[in-house]
């Protein structure tokens, strides 16, 4: 039994020790105070785009 704990604790530390960085990364791009720029940058994109295609 104490061996299946220390095999999961293991198994949970690696997987911390891995994904902690891509998960702050990505919580640190999806944070609200980014929304605006980012919804400010697709919609510029999406306009020109459009004028790009109607010439």
């Amino acid at each position: 039994m104490f061996l299946l704990l220390f095999f999961v604790l293991l198994i949970q530390f690696f997987t911390y020790w891995i994904f902690e960085p891509l998960a702050s990364f990505i919580e640190y791009v999806l944070e609200i105070r980014l929304f605006p720029v980012l919804a400010l940058i697709s919609l510029i994109l999406l306009f020109s785009t459009r004028n790009i295609n109607k010439n």
